[in-house]
């Protein structure tokens, strides 16, 4: 199984009316409870709308985003499923009751981690 990051940027449910905005949460969750149902789900959520602190490598700390970053994440999903076409399959179900487009990524393995949290297969 592969894991998949789906996300979607900050502001790309702005042009939905506040007032369609409990129908949205309500088909968000039935896809999110579909996802379970099926045994992809891995972990999601929405992401508070604020400015971002960086930490640098010294410790550091400043405001963010980084100046080249035009767009930060607005939510995303983490689903592990057996082909991309299933992770895109998922993404076009969470655009549809989101009502805004999704980006699709695959997440790189890590059996080291993987194996420190006691999960033999590195898939989690």
């Amino acid at each position: 199984m592969t894991r998949y990051l789906i996300s979607f940027n900050d502001g790309a449910m702005d042009h939905i009316p506040a007032e369609e905005m409990p129908d949205v949460g309500k088909a968000a969750h039935e896809v999110v409870q579909e996802a379970v149902n099926a045994g992809v789900w891995v972990y999601g959520i929405g992401l508070e709308r604020q400015q971002a602190s960086i930490v640098t490598p010294d410790g550091t700390v400043t405001d963010g985003p980084y100046p080249e970053t035009r767009e930060v994440i607005g939510g995303f999903v983490v689903v592990d499923v057996a082909t991309r076409e299933e992770g895109l399959a998922w993404a076009a179900k969470i655009a549809a009751s989101c009502r805004c487009a999704q980006e699709v990524r695959e997440l790189m393995p890590d059996p080291e981690t993987e194996a420190m949290l006691g999960r033999a297969d590195g898939r989690g």
